[in-house]
């Protein structure tokens, strides 16, 4: 054997694990980029009665609110979460939610409750959901029904 053959049986686990090292680093790499998803609510959303669920592909989200305080519980822990009203005049108010006991569970204190029933049951809610450099975003309305 020559010393280039013996080099190269030196040289290739080297290689090996620095190919499977740097194909890891590419795929995350890829996952963290930018990707915008729509979520779509499943039937009539309904959130001051706790009956609304938004929906892309096997994601789900579930807003609700419950006295002043607005809740998102989804199917997949998230990194951050923004809720925004949107009033008549298509002014956009956003509240940033904060995390819960896990990053399943998010939620803020919102003016949502009243500003539903001084709309007749009706407001228009829009909401970002991101997951590792992936936007779930939706806009969506919550119309009671009592």
């Amino acid at each position: 054997m020559n010393r280039h053959i013996k080099t190269a049986f030196f040289v290739a686990p080297f290689l090996l694990i620095g190919g499977y090292v740097a194909s890891d680093f590419y795929v995350e790499n890829k996952a963290q980029k930018n990707k915008i998803f729509q979520l779509l609510p499943l039937g009539q959303c309904d959130v001051v009665n706790q009956s609304c669920i938004l929906k892309s592909g096997e994601f789900e989200v579930n807003v609700l609110d419950d006295k002043g305080i607005t809740t998102v519980n989804t199917t997949f822990p998230l990194d951050k979460a923004t809720l925004f009203l949107v009033d008549n005049d298509k002014k956009v108010t956003p509240f940033p939610l904060g995390m819960l006991e896990s990053p399943y569970y998010w939620r803020a204190e919102t003016p949502l409750h009243q500003l539903v029933k001084s709309n007749n049951g009706k407001y228009t809610l829009r909401l970002i959901a991101e997951i590792k450099g992936g936007k779930y975003i939706s806009e969506f309305y919550t119309e009671s029904i009592k």
